[in-house]
């Protein structure tokens, strides 16, 4: 007889727990933050809305308040996510969580999705024509091969 030990978190054993969309104001990404709170919605599972604040070397900005513009931008997510959460009340019940990492959008929801525990990630479509060539975030995240992925066009 094999003794069964338990090991902690283990992805993927019973249907996804935490479904992560990442989020970044574009069309493509509010599609796969809808996508994802359908699936969260189905499974019972916790949605984590993410958006990665980039981070801009100091003077690439020339002056400019980045801070304070992707500050305004998670703001503005939050905003339009909770008027679209308040709109299917009593409808649609889905558990959401907002969460903001700093980095490069891959790298960020890489550490998202480990310090999440996400079981799923939901990303938009590049909508960026020169992603075709150098790989757009949601290639780097199937390629990671850590978590099921799914893009949404």
């Amino acid at each position: 007889m094999t003794e069964h030990v338990n090991t902690g978190f283990e992805r993927g054993t019973d249907g996804p727990k935490v479904i992560l969309a990442g989020v970044d104001g574009s069309d493509s990404s509010l599609r796969a933050a809808a996508y994802a709170a359908g699936l969260a919605r189905r499974q019972n599972a916790l949605l984590a809305l993410v958006y990665v604040q980039p981070v801009v070397p100091a003077g690439a900005a020339l002056g400019a308040p980045v801070a304070d513009t992707t500050g305004e931008i998670a703001e503005g997510l939050v905003a339009e996510i909770r008027a679209s959460a308040e709109r299917l009340k009593g409808v649609y019940e889905v558990r959401w969580e907002f969460h903001t990492f700093r980095g490069d959008p891959y790298a960020g929801l890489v550490s998202a999705a480990q310090e999440l525990m996400a079981d799923v990630v939901v990303v938009g479509a590049s909508e960026q024509a020169g992603h075709r060539i150098v790989g757009s975030v949601a290639i780097r995240l199937v390629k990671a091969g850590r978590w099921p992925v799914t893009v949404v066009p």
